[in-house]
């Protein structure tokens, strides 16, 4: 370990929300870097925690989510994510973002993984579940939601995930850790 890993060779001279929605803030900051010349820096603050989970059924099947991203202007496939209040309990916007996106229930949850998502330039933060005992429903998607899904084998998903389908970090980490758990 190094003994000045908890010092911080930043120093902040001024800071300035200069965009800000429901979702995220971005400021710019004037510093000092590390060497002590003055600089910039940009940081995209997240106003919700990333959630993501894998429902696995009795047989290893696992549903996906399809949709268009608009940032990246593709269609890209993932496990199902989606954001969580602040202060409110992980678990339920798992709870939440399940039934939301999948039409699924589960009895039982396991945390699989935590993550920052992107450390350079956001402070996001990533928590990602393992969901099993799985009962089904309708899917109550949201007004900027036009989803796909699909069940598929989780092997499948593993296969995805190697050959370059599945290109979204949350769904690749968390397949990866859970394909190893699993031996």
């Amino acid at each position: 370990m190094n003994p000045n890993e908890d010092v911080n060779p930043w120093q902040t001279k001024s800071s300035k929300s200069v965009y800000e929605n429901n979702w995220l803030d971005v400021i710019h900051h004037e510093v000092l870097n590390p060497q002590g010349n003055e600089g910039i820096y940009g940081v995209v603050h997240f106003k919700n925690l990333a959630i993501g989970i894998i429902p696995l059924d009795e047989d290893n099947n696992t549903w996906i989510v399809g949709q268009y991203r608009y940032p990246l202007k593709q269609y890209c496939w993932e496990i199902p994510e989606g954001g969580g209040k602040i202060g409110v309990d992980p678990i339920e916007s798992a709870k939440r973002e399940l039934l939301e996106e999948c039409g699924i229930v589960a009895n039982n949850w396991q945390p699989l993984i935590t993550l920052h998502l992107s450390n350079s330039a956001t402070d996001e933060y990533a928590i990602i579940y393992v969901a099993r005992g799985l009962t089904f429903t309708q899917a109550e998607p949201e007004e900027t939601e036009k989803l796909t899904l699909r069940k598929i084998p989780f092997d499948t998903l593993y296969n995805m995930v190697m050959n370059g389908e599945i290109t979204d970090a949350m769904s690749v980490a968390a397949v990866l850790k859970l394909k190893l758990m699993m031996g």
